[in-house]
Order: C-alpha cells, then structure tokens, then sequence
C-alpha cells in the first residue's frame, strides 16, 4: 500500500536507497513508483520503476539476484526511502556487490 505521506516527485517517483540489512553496505538507490511499492511490499522482494526501461523493474528477475525485502523505512521530509534487504547475490549490473564501489579522487578538492 502507498502511503500517504509519503512524498513523490512531479513524475510520481521517489528515491529508494538499498542497504543490506546485516552489514549495512549501502547496494544501490533506485526509484519506485506507487505501484511499485505496492508491489514490493506485496512480494517481500524490491521491485522499482526503471526511468530508462519507462517499466517497472524486479530486481534480479532475470540475473536471480533478488533483494528480500527486510524493512523499508522513509525520512524526515517523506521524501526519500530506504530499504533494509538481505540481497541473494549483487547489486550493480557490472557485477560488484554495491553499486558504490568508486572513489571520487580526493585530489579535486577546490
């Protein structure tokens, strides 16, 4: 079920931060929609809505990393959400666990 303060953005999405629930790793931020909320919540697995694909998205329907939806939490403002998930494999399409692997070089600092 939406619900209903929870604030969406003028094209009916809102952030969804992914961690994993027992380490805490951030995996990845995604949108959902409505119905994929509904559809998340439903399942007890992350379903967004692919802003590429204009569709909504099961996570790991196809490559079988699943996200088990452990608790889904939102911020102060309602505007942002964070789900707490146990992840069956990983997070980034490239294949590492997070999809935050990266570091910005701290060398362009102003």
């Amino acid at each position: 079920m939406d619900a209903p303060e929870l604030k969406y953005d003028a094209n009916g999405l809102i952030p969804c931060v992914v961690q994993d629930a027992h380490t805490r790793e951030v995996l990845m931020v995604a949108w959902m929609s409505p119905e994929s909320l509904e559809r998340t919540l439903a399942t007890g697995e992350t379903v967004f809505w692919s802003r590429s694909r204009q569709e909504l998205w099961h996570k790991g329907a196809t490559s079988g990393n699943v996200q088990k939806l452990v608790a889904l939490k939102y911020d102060c403002d309602a505007d942002t959400l964070l789900a707490l998930v146990e992840p069956a494999g990983p997070a980034c399409h490239t294949g590492a666990r997070s999809c935050f692997y990266r570091d910005v070089p701290m060398d362009l600092r102003p």
